[in-house]
């Protein structure tokens, strides 16, 4: 597909109730898994579907985003015919920073006018999951469709927020809300579309003529009668982080093997930003079951089904349970933590106690001391 597909990763607007979390950055660099970013997936599945010429639509807070994704060599995408490209608004105005992504993608028009791919995919980074692309881009074109959304079905309990899709017997998608609206329905939208470069560009200038801001609420929702709409449907592990407990619902998940084989590994590797770091120490008195522990940490305590980050200390005698601590957090000696998500540079003091409880995790801001 190197040559038929581009991709275009759309910032603008993403949803985010991720709190703290997002306070300095955008949803797309929210660690994830260890070592990872939410933007990894999307680009990794990009790069491992052959497609070579990739466009991220930034929109605010990010500095995060450009220090990450650099030249785009850690995805293999610092080539000189294609590779990476980060469009950041054209205008630091409050008022058009409100703005819809098709104004923001209208801004941009010059990037997809000079490109001679023919289809272009584009996708959110909110969205974890690792797909090869080629099959739907192969579905897109045995349909003969104007555009393809990529569905998997759902159970109305996972945390997180969707777009449902309803489709007919033929597989044309005949009704699409969000996530608030009372649609019957299974499927939801993995916001990844596929169509024809020349359909984006159409849509975009047609519907800022009437008024309308939005790709996937108003250019397509609205014209679903109008245009040959596709669900192709994926059936892997596929996770919405949108909100604080879809965030730490699905790092959870992370610690169950099945998940984390198909979701690191298969179809393809995810790929992100290399740190050459030391392997994890464990000193003597160290107990760790069930959990993550990145490069370059120093456990000395006890750590029970958590994520561990890069270059975190565990100092003696503290016990983390079911939580999060994000790269180079300190928890001090014999302090316990359950329930708990600790941003980058956390320091928990000695002999702290804080607890959060399941739905509810107690979230520490970055570079807090406590």
């Amino acid at each position: 597909m190197k040559n038929k597909v581009m991709g275009l990763i759309n910032l603008i607007h993403e949803p985010d109730e991720l709190e703290g979390l997002t306070a300095n950055r955008c949803p797309a660099t929210v660690p994830f898994g260890g070592r990872y970013r939410l933007i990894d997936f999307v680009l990794s599945n990009m790069v491992n579907s052959g497609i070579s010429r990739v466009a991220v639509l930034a929109h605010t807070k990010y500095r995060s985003l450009m220090d990450h994704l650099g030249s785009g060599k850690h995805w293999d995408l610092h080539n000189r015919q294609s590779g990476l490209f980060i469009l950041p608004p054209t205008s630091d105005d409050a008022q058009d920073l409100r703005r819809g992504d098709l104004y923001h993608m209208f801004q941009n028009r010059d990037y997809l006018t000079r490109s001679h791919h023919e289809y272009v995919v584009l996708a959110r980074s909110h969205v974890i999951c690792n797909i090869d692309l080629e099959p739907v881009v192969a579905f897109h074109e045995q349909q003969q469709a104007d555009i393809t959304v990529v569905c998997k079905k759902h159970s109305p309990s996972l945390p997180g927020k969707s777009r449902k899709v309803q489709l007919n017997s033929a597989g044309r998608v005949v009704a699409m809300q969000d996530h608030y609206g009372r649609l019957n329905t299974d499927l939801m939208s993995t916001e990844i579309y596929v169509m024809r470069r020349e359909l984006l560009l159409e849509l975009v200038e047609s519907s800022l003529a009437q008024g309308q801001e939005h790709l996937v609420r108003h250019a397509i929702m609205t014209r679903l009668d109008q245009l040959n709409v596709y669900g192709y449907i994926y059936d892997g592990y596929l996770g919405m982080v949108n909100t604080l407990e879809s965030y730490y619902y699905n790092s959870m998940q992370l610690l169950r093997a099945d998940v984390w084989k198909e979701l690191f590994f298969r179809p393809g590797p995810i790929y992100t930003k290399v740190k050459d770091e030391p392997p994890a120490r464990y000193l003597e008195g160290a107990k760790v079951s069930g959990s993550i522990v990145a490069n370059g940490c120093v456990i000395e305590g006890t750590v029970i089904n958590s994520v561990i980050f890069r270059g975190v200390h565990v100092r003696k005698g503290a016990i983390i349970r079911n939580s999060i601590i994000m790269q180079n957090g300190v928890v001090g000696e014999n302090s316990m933590l359950d329930y708990a998500i600790l941003d980058k540079d956390v320091v928990i003091e000695q002999g702290r106690d804080i607890r959060g409880a399941a739905g509810s995790p107690f979230v520490a801001g970055k570079r807090k001391i406590i």
